[in-house]
């Protein structure tokens, strides 16, 4: 056989087979350019029930297109269409807004849940951090001066009188004085959040000393207020933004010792296994923890602003800690169907 004969049969063989199976090709683009387009909705269910048997077919087409030497071109479509559907079988088709909905609506929620039992760890640790910092300015008040930063030392001293204390806490002088100090929790607090859950992957130790230590701070503040009589005010005060926030503190680092817990105790799964399932449940709960610090901010900004009274405060700081816990105790379960 010449030469050209042979080429005459190669192009024959091509149309052959493209013409034996090019209306499930048509077919198929015609799916694949509808979804990428975002025209999902308008597929019969025929066709998206379809889906999967096409894309399996054009790969057996291409497998047998490479391995008889067709026409380039040929490949070069079949390759360009088997990447498209590819990515429409097994790729993420939710859009960001479809993401967002899914998130809030119990995404985030089964989250936090799945992480339940580092969340009592952390809650614990930092309960003894506060109780720590408590007891060491209680033995000996220098211990304020090593664990409240300095910029911070005007009226919010051991021995400070009641007048000074509660002018901080009311009036115009919130204005000047604690307001520096709650600028200062929120950023400090939104630091430790995001460096509690960074540091989770040395088995988890930096986290919880890093929660130790911050809430040693909290608990050292607390004793200057209490030898006053004014916790009641104090923790009123805080509590506007700071059950959001702590509790954004809480959740970020027990996200950090999740992660830190699953690296050192794998269980059945290898190290990098364990490490990766952890590390994609416990950023779900980081992207949680973020809109969490942004409301506590917002809280910080302006309900301390308006609200000047104890009563209000706690109204508003409880009922944002009541929202948290409805919403990931009971938000986003799976309902039980009934038992036939």
């Amino acid at each position: 056989m010449s030469s050209e004969q042979a080429l005459t049969a190669a192009v024959l063989r091509s149309d052959r087979f493209r013409l034996e199976r090019e209306a499930d090709w048509i077919r198929l683009e015609d799916i694949v350019t509808k979804m990428e387009k975002g025209k999902a909705r308008r597929l019969s269910d025929d066709d998206v029930l379809a889906l999967p048997t096409l894309y399996r077919t054009l790969l057996s087409s291409l497998s047998i297109a490479r391995e008889n030497s067709l026409d380039a071109g040929l490949i070069d479509y079949l390759e360009g269409l088997a990447l498209r559907a590819y990515f429409m079988v097994y790729g993420t088709q939710s859009s960001f807004g479809r993401w967002l909905s899914s998130f809030f609506g119990g995404g985030w929620s089964r989250a936090v849940r799945a992480i339940q039992f580092d969340i009592w760890v952390a809650l614990l640790v930092m309960i003894a951090g506060a109780v720590i910092g408590f007891i060491l300015v209680a033995g000996d008040s220098d211990w304020f001066y090593a664990l409240v930063p300095g910029n911070f030392m005007d009226a919010r001293v051991p021995g400070a009188s009641e007048e000074a204390l509660r002018g901080t806490l009311f009036g115009a002088q919130d204005e000047g004085g604690l307001a520096v100090f709650a600028a200062f929790l929120f950023s400090n607090n939104a630091q430790v959040a995001l460096l509690a859950f960074a540091l989770g992957f040395a088995f988890a130790i930096p986290s919880i000393l890093l929660l130790i230590h911050n809430m040693a701070l909290l608990g050292a503040m607390l004793w200057v207020f209490a030898q006053r009589e004014l916790t009641i005010d104090f923790v009123g005060w805080l509590s506007i933004h700071g059950t959001t926030e702590l509790f954004a503190i809480l959740l970020a680092g027990a996200a950090g010792i999740h992660v830190g817990r699953s690296i050192a105790f794998p269980g059945t799964k290898s190290h990098l296994k364990a490490a990766s399932d952890a590390g994609k449940r416990a950023a779900l709960v980081m992207a949680g923890v973020i809109v969490m610090l942004i409301c506590a901010g917002l809280l910080e900004g302006f309900g301390r602003q308006l609200i000047n009274n104890t009563a209000a405060r706690f109204g508003v700081g409880g009922g944002m800690l009541l929202l948290w816990l409805v919403y990931f105790i009971g938000f986003g379960r799976e309902r039980r169907r009934p038992d036939a």
